[in-house]
């Protein structure tokens, strides 16, 4: 069994394999080793992984199974003590597993951990999808430090401490196995988007802690596998920020929230039409309308654990305080 498992789960991502492949197994400490989950790629992926690398295990999904099932159905046949979870478009640099294992091997309510991520575009910025540590508002609107909805900050080492987060990355998320398990692992009702967000708030209902470690740096591109600017990925972001709050809200918090979001998501639909971006109009739309026709079935997914992670939310509007006060950085506590 080894340690540590860096799994990643590759959807036509042939390309991204041959690029960060060679530095990523250069990078592996002795405990650790690689595992590549395919998601039914249409690219030869497959056959690019057994010339190049016949020596790395491979694990095949019969159809893609999106992030959450497909991880879910990897991590099954994986026997490690802790898993990271790794996006194929990612360049990882040197020592960027040891602090973080380091860190998890010495407190044993610490669950997941993130690395800094930054662009690989742009090597100086945060990237969108995790930056320096991920949050949320109390209306289910997540945030990092470092990024604030569109607004992307340049990295001078402002957010260099190890500091508790609600949510880590998926794009480079490690996990501790026997957590993952005991809370079932992903979603795979939200197929891809806001997942690991769910599964953070989970966790923190159960007492865990959630970090990111910048001693830790990877780059992402992003965008791997839809773009910034997809309607698809419009469509699961909101309808999953609503998955997220019915099944994780406290119960004297939920009908209130929902209804306020209902009125904040008008707001970005129509904030989209006057950019000219009709398809993701149409795109949040279409998610209002998912979420009402699938509502009891996530409503059944509530429990009776105490929603204790509510408490760690931004307790004010994230939309009020980025577009109305301008606000554009918030370093953990507080937005400036």
């Amino acid at each position: 069994m080894a340690k540590l498992s860096v799994v990643i789960l590759n959807w036509n991502g042939k390309v991204f394999l041959e690029r960060f492949l060679p530095t990523l197994i250069k990078t592996l400490p002795e405990y650790a080793e690689v595992v590549i989950c395919d998601n039914a790629s249409t690219d030869d992926s497959v056959a690019f992984m057994k010339k190049n690398y016949p020596y790395i295990r491979l694990l095949q999904n019969g159809r893609n199974e999106g992030f959450a099932r497909g991880y879910n159905l990897a991590l099954q046949q994986i026997d490690a003590k802790y898993y990271c979870l790794l996006n194929s478009d990612i360049e990882v640099t040197e020592n960027w597993i040891e602090p973080i294992i380091e860190q998890m091997d010495s407190q044993e309510t610490l669950a997941a951990v993130q690395p800094k991520l930054l662009s690989y575009d742009k090597r100086d910025e945060f990237e969108y999808s995790g930056a320096s540590g991920g949050y949320i508002d109390k209306y289910g609107y997540p945030f990092c430090r470092g990024r604030v909805f569109g607004n992307i900050e340049k990295d001078y080492g402002q957010y260099d401490d190890i500091a508790d987060i609600f949510w880590a990355s998926g794009a480079a998320l490690f996990i501790r196995s026997e957590v993952y398990r005991t809370m079932g692992g992903l979603d795979g009702d939200f197929f891809a988007h806001m997942e690991e967000i769910d599964f953070c708030w989970r966790i923190k209902n159960v007492g865990y802690s959630v970090k990111v470690n910048p001693q830790s740096v990877v780059y992402h591109i992003g965008g791997g596998t839809l773009p910034k600017n997809n309607s698809m990925k419009t469509f699961l972001n909101f309808r999953n920020s609503l998955y997220l709050l019915i099944k994780n809200l406290p119960d004297e918090r939920l009908a209130k929230t929902l209804i306020l979001r209902f009125f904040l998501d008008q707001v970005a639909a129509f904030s989209f039409l006057l950019q000219g971006h009709f398809k993701d109009f149409v795109a949040v739309y279409k998610a209002i309308f998912k979420f009402a026709t699938t509502y009891k079935h996530f409503y059944n997914k509530r429990n009776t654990i105490p929603k204790i992670a509510f408490r760690d939310c931004y307790p004010k509007s994230v939309v009020f305080t980025h577009y109305i006060k301008r606000k554009t950085k918030f370093n953990g506590k507080y937005f400036s």
